[in-house]
């Protein structure tokens, strides 16, 4: 194969990470050529987002952000597709799969101040950025004298809102940070135990087509089996208890080093005042067993009762760009 043809969205973070997907294979196919191509997605155009910090987005916001790529890989305008895994819906289309994910990257949540003063440290009534209800909800637990409010936008579209004063800190995925070299704005990483990342946080996953049997040995050959368990594992969990992206869940998987997986796994409400959490271990190869197993113990703890509430409210009031 002479060309390799990579689909990747648009965003400086989105062409940072297939940058990174394209330097390792080429390093594994001397002689090939791996070309970007850019393509934009529904997500990139009109993003919706809650009116208020407490709403939830439509379902349909589910795969905005990857549709156009995975409708690219089907009809061969690409080879292969780069994406954040968190973006990634837990169900592909039809003749499409996960080819590899890549070793993993700080999946904490960052905190950046104005004042470089960390989240403990903020006056009350500080304004707080964040993207996401499963963000703003721990956000809220941790502090609630804090004005926790949504923010849209690219990492430096969220940054320079920072920096002009219309949030006093924002809450930004580290990985995002260090793969756009601004790990110096960092002000705070939050460990887990205070605000447990999305499922799949940190991971890039390489989407292809299933019959491609000519990509199978390179993208095997890219893939982090520590890294793809925990995904397994955490996507497992998400899956089941029938969320997106946008929805309050949170999860992550570790590995010890004698291959035991210890998924970590919590439900929250908008607010923040309630929370289901609970952890679940097993061997490496049941991954998947133990995110279905935990979403169920989950579930038998209220799981449904926070999502599906959330969910009616979602259907009611149209979401705004």
């Amino acid at each position: 194969m002479s060309t390799l043809k990579i689909g990747t969205r648009g965003s400086a973070l989105a062409v940072a990470q297939a940058t990174e997907v394209k330097a390792a294979l080429e390093q594994r196919l001397p002689g090939t050529t791996v070309e970007l191509v850019v393509i934009k997605t529904s997500g990139d155009e009109t993003a919706p987002f809650p009116k208020e910090a407490g709403d939830t987005p439509l379902p349909s916001v589910k795969g905005m952000f990857v549709k156009e790529l995975e409708e690219a890989l089907l009809d061969g305008r690409v080879d292969l597709a780069v994406h954040s895994v968190k973006d990634l819906p837990t169900e592909l289309p039809a003749g499409l799969a996960v080819r590899a994910v890549l070793a993993r990257r700080d999946p904490r949540d960052a905190v950046i101040t104005r004042d470089g003063q960390p989240l403990g440290r903020l006056p009350a009534g500080a304004r707080i950025g964040a993207s996401s209800l499963r963000r703003q909800a721990q956000v809220k637990r941790l502090r609630r004298d804090l004005e926790v409010l949504p923010i849209r936008g690219n990492v430096d579209t969220r940054l320079r809102k920072l920096d002009e004063g219309q949030y006093d800190a924002v809450i930004l995925a580290a990985c995002g940070l260090l793969r756009l070299g601004l790990e110096p704005r960092i002000t705070q990483r939050l460990e887990p135990r205070e605000m447990l990342p999305a499922p799949g946080q940190g991971a890039l996953a390489i989407e292809g087509r299933a019959d491609r049997d000519d990509l199978a040995a390179v993208c095997a050959a890219l893939d982090d089996a520590v890294a793809h368990a925990a995904v397994r594992a955490e996507r497992a969990m998400l899956r089941s208890l029938g969320g997106g992206c946008q929805v309050p869940i949170a999860a992550l998987a570790t590995l010890d080093e004698l291959g035991n997986l210890t998924l970590d796994g919590a439900v929250f409400s908008p607010d923040g005042l309630r929370v289901i959490r609970q952890s679940l271990s097993g061997a490496q190869a049941e991954a998947e067993r133990i995110g279905i197993t935990l979403a169920s113990h989950l579930r038998a703890k209220g799981a449904d009762r926070l999502l599906f509430g959330q969910k009616a409210q979602a259907w009611q009031a149209p979401s705004t760009s």
